[in-house]
């Protein structure tokens, strides 16, 4: 795969994150906390995550809990801005912005920053794969902005 659609297909992969956790932050504000502490008690109940004393399915009511009491707020406003600040990062770089390119790369090295620190305290197995995905998409935007100045 060539070096420019390796890049294309990052970005791409970035936007449609980007257009998920901005979904997701909508659907978090109009589905009911008890729909969602009903889909969590079918989950466990199926043993869709492995026994419901293990490890995954742990990290699931964990993560569920703090929404499932009623306090959404900070699952919303994280998911909506960090989604449209990525899909802000994709229009800039499909469009070769060229300005933009080291701002994007800040913006990813600080979610990188904040993906491992909330995994160090939090003990999520997802953050660290999130971490190193956006190390690869910075690598690629490194690479890109470099091609383009010259």
């Amino acid at each position: 795969m060539g070096r420019e659609r390796l890049f294309r297909l990052a970005v791409a992969i970035k936007g449609l994150d980007g257009l998920v956790e901005l979904v997701a932050a909508i659907v978090l504000l109009v589905v009911p906390a008890a729909f969602v502490q009903g889909l969590v008690e079918g989950v466990l109940a199926r043993d869709l995550l492995g026994p419901p004393d293990g490890s995954l399915a742990r990290h699931f009511v964990a993560g569920t809990a703090e929404f499932a009491s009623g306090n959404r707020t900070f699952a919303v406003v994280y998911l909506g801005l960090h989604g449209i600040l990525k899909l802000a990062m994709v229009v800039a770089l499909l469009r070769k912005w060229v300005r933009a390119y080291p701002l994007v790369i800040a913006v990813l090295v600080l979610f990188v920053a904040y993906e491992l620190y909330r995994a160090f305290h939090t003990g999520s197995i997802v953050l660290p794969i999130l971490a190193a995905i956006d190390i690869a998409i910075i690598v690629l935007v490194v690479r890109e902005y470099r091609t383009l100045r010259t």
